[in-house]
């Protein structure tokens, strides 16, 4: 089974949607086995978004990612990162298709509620960042 790392972003965690967002993953058919609150510092939010390091909202985006407690979440099921995906929408709300986590409460490309990893190499070194093996279950 294919693996993806969701995070539920500050913007949502504000709004209270952390239940609504895992559920709605989970009617898709993933499977959480992995999950936990966290208070992203600095040198985390670097590595994990080192990909737009240099580019004009990287400085804006670390500071947004770790102003307030989010919650990790490694999900696994069959074609787990384009499901998810599909179900997260696109990266812009505004263009993201009607129903999906982003349509509904992503407020702009930042504010878009939620992060899952975009590819299956990805989501492997993406869990590797915030999961060890051995929190990671099997059931």
């Amino acid at each position: 089974m294919e693996k993806s790392l969701v995070l539920i972003k500050p913007d949502a965690m504000q709004k209270g949607l952390a239940g609504t967002i895992i559920s709605r993953i989970e009617k898709q058919g993933m499977k959480p086995v992995a999950l936990k609150m966290l208070h992203m510092d600095e040198a985390l939010a670097r590595r994990h978004y080192a990909i737009h390091e240099g580019k004009p909202f990287f400085e804006g985006l670390i500071e947004y990612i770790t102003s307030t407690p989010i919650i990790a979440i490694v999900f696994e099921g069959k074609d787990a990162v384009e499901v998810i995906r599909k179900t997260m929408g696109a990266t812009d709300p505004a263009r993201a298709e009607a129903g999906t986590i982003r349509a509904d409460f992503g407020a702009d490309i930042q504010n878009n509620a939620v992060h899952g990893s975009d590819s299956t190499e990805t989501a492997g070194s993406e869990i590797k960042l915030f999961f060890t093996e051995d929190e990671i279950f099997n059931y």
